[in-house]
């Protein structure tokens, strides 16, 4: 009854995220392409990847909702890590290649003081839902909610860097800041798909080791590797 409580909050949360990665990527990229600016794009490209994530996040919240098996919910749970870290890679891919092409070329970008509200907003609101999500997943056993809080609080140290760059931008009128601070939310990127992807490497063991304490078997039929070395170790 607790877990079926805790993974239907897990599904208001992941709504109020996807609800919100709407608006900033549409914010971000109208407002980066009217700056000119690479970093604020890239922020609400990013914000694009994220909204996929959470629809498959809500896809494995409702696949556990909805009463499947736990082989059905490890794989849910497995294919929404893969989608998040390889998009995440993808993405910070194109970032550096377009980064460097704007340094070379000198590319400047404009004051945004819509980049620069958006900013804010999204350095405030991602770490409550960060901590939200964090404890939901670990309430409900799932790797990928607690890998999107991860996510949460990625986008929120985005949204800081991406502040500070506009903020410089409009000040000081520096052209590469924007190139700089790009490369930077790369960064972060590549750090957080690295993660999602490990995590899908191990979450059908995960998951599947769920059971009684000490039990090296998944279901009955087969062995989990991981809690098979525990269990030997352990002898």
């Amino acid at each position: 009854m607790e877990q079926t409580i805790q993974v239907k909050k897990g599904i208001a949360i992941e709504w109020i995220s996807v609800a919100w990665m709407v608006v900033e990527a549409a914010v971000a990229i109208e407002a980066g392409l009217a700056a000119h600016s690479l970093a604020l794009t890239a922020f609400g490209a990013d914000s694009l990847i994220e909204l996929v994530a959470g629809m498959v996040l809500l896809w494995r919240l409702y696949t556990e909702a909805n009463g499947k098996s736990a082989m059905r919910v490890a794989r849910a749970e497995k294919a929404s890590s893969w989608i998040v870290g390889i998009s995440l890679l993808l993405i910070a891919l194109y970032i550096i290649i377009a980064s460097f092409h704007a340094l070379q070329t000198h590319s400047k970008a404009e004051s945004s003081i819509t980049g620069i509200s958006l900013a804010i907003a999204s350095g405030i609101l991602m770490p409550i839902l960060s901590k939200l999500k964090i404890n939901i997943g670990n309430q409900i056993g799932s790797q990928a909610l607690k890998a999107d809080g991860a996510c949460s609080i990625v986008c929120a140290y985005m949204a800081w860097t991406l502040l500070a760059g506009l903020v410089l931008t409009t000040l000081f009128g520096w052209w590469w800041v924007d190139a700089i601070t790009s490369l930077w939310i790369a960064y972060f990127a590549v750090r957080e798909g690295v993660e999602a992807i490990q995590e899908a490497k191990g979450a059908l063991c995960l998951m599947l080791c769920r059971g009684k304490p000490g039990s090296i078997f998944s279901n009955g039929r087969s062995i989990c590797p991981r809690a098979f070395i525990r269990w030997i170790v352990g002898q």
